[in-house]
């Protein structure tokens, strides 16, 4: 036996002994569908989502509530553009809220691409002694309803994921909270606080993606490696939509150990904070395997939001004059998105912004340096953390100003 196929087993065992310990009547349910994703060239299910999400979240000490908040139906005639599907079932969004004071603002935190609510892992508990937060996965993400796409513009494509979002918000009865996105949860996050202001009394931008266009801020080097064969046939399979979770369903039982090798890299060895540790890793991973593998659907937003190199079709700094909504972005030290974009943006809003770096921290730097975002959350909150003594608060120790 391959050592793919090893690790693939592997994860198959773990995912049923950790199955045994519910219930006996959930023990039965979940052997079926460990037994049946033994059988499936992409191993897992809906049931499998939950399932790891659960055993992730078993980290968290604060106790919280997981539900599907109901969206309503979508026809295929609905004049709702994000509802088009060929399924008229209702649709929903997988939310977790976490006990508070009930005095306590509300923070509502937005995954990025190719991620979900369960990355924000390591945030939830310190988050919490402060906020009322609560963490969902977009429409097409995670554990939520996976909608067929088939939005055929940057528009609809918006559209899918704005609305969705204000559809939640009207199901929550929602009024006023601080909204907090990263990459592209945070792209999604600025467009949602462009049309709805009225509800966003803070917005957070951690590591933003969007801001940047291709004909103004493409590298020489990315420029001269599209010239290339190899650069035109990335950008073909870019703009035909093939997605990274495309190559991970195509390797069918041999997915998990990609995705394993991904995240022990880029949260391990490459890491440039502070490493999970190896259950950490190990869940995060089996979480991470089950989220991409599902069925395709708010993936493929990817084309018609980004031009290959991850330039935003409609960029967020062709709307800075029309921001209506103070502003605090958060940057890892090494963070691949470029803070100087927002820097750009600052030059053109009305509204007060804050721009700040987080040390060995690189752009998931809630995960790199938990310590370090969460004081920078606490400070561009500080107004709703402390009405009275908010302007006296001094800038923490560590981070930096840009």
């Amino acid at each position: 036996m391959s050592r793919s196929s090893v690790t693939a087993a592997r994860m198959a065992e773990e995912i049923s002994r950790a199955a045994a310990t519910e219930s006996s009547s959930s023990t039965e349910a979940s052997k079926r569908w460990t037994w049946a994703s033994k059988l499936r060239w992409i191993p897992t299910s809906t049931d499998l989502i939950v399932a790891a999400e659960k055993r992730l979240l078993s980290f968290v000490k604060t106790s919280y509530v997981q539900e599907q908040v109901n969206i309503g139906p979508g026809p295929p005639d609905s004049k709702v553009r994000w509802f088009r599907s060929s399924s008229d079932q209702p649709r929903f969004i997988n939310t977790i809220t976490f006990d508070s004071k009930e005095d306590s603002p509300t923070l509502v935190m937005v995954h990025g691409y190719a991620a979900s609510q369960g990355f924000f892992l390591r945030n939830f508990d310190a988050l919490a002694t402060r906020f009322r937060v609560i963490a969902i996965d977009q429409l097409g993400w995670g554990a939520s309803s996976r909608p067929d796409f088939n939005c055929k513009s940057t528009e609809e494509t918006e559209a899918w994921f704005i609305d969705s979002f204000e559809e939640w918000r009207k199901a929550k009865n929602l009024d006023k909270f601080i909204l907090l996105g990263h990459s592209f949860g945070g792209y999604v996050a600025a467009k949602y606080a462009l049309k709805h202001p009225e509800h966003v009394q803070h917005l957070i931008l951690v590591g933003p993606a969007g801001f940047s266009s291709e004909s103004e801020h493409m590298s020489k080097e990315l420029a001269k490696f599209r010239a290339t064969w190899k650069g035109a046939f990335i950008n073909h399979l870019w703009e035909s939509n093939v997605t990274p979770q495309k190559f991970i369903r195509g390797l069918g039982p041999w997915g998990p150990n990609l995705v394993q090798r991904y995240t022990s890299a880029r949260f391990g060895s490459y890491s440039t904070g502070e490493v999970l540790t190896e259950e950490e890793s190990k869940l995060l991973t089996d979480y991470t395997y089950h989220t991409l593998a599902a069925k395709a659907s708010g993936e493929l937003c990817l084309k018609y939001i980004f031009s290959f190199g991850a330039f935003a079709r409609k960029p967020l700094l062709d709307c800075a004059s029309d921001w209506k909504v103070p502003t605090t972005f958060i940057y890892g030290f090494q963070d691949w998105m470029n803070y100087q974009g927002a820097q750009q943006a600052r030059e053109g809003m009305k509204m007060p912004c804050e721009i700040i770096r987080v040390p060995e921290a690189g752009h998931f730097a809630f995960i790199d340096n938990p310590s370090g975002f969460h004081s920078a959350v606490f400070y561009a909150c500080r107004k709703f953390l402390s009405p009275s003594h908010g302007n006296a608060i001094p800038f923490p120790h560590g981070l930096s100003s840009a």
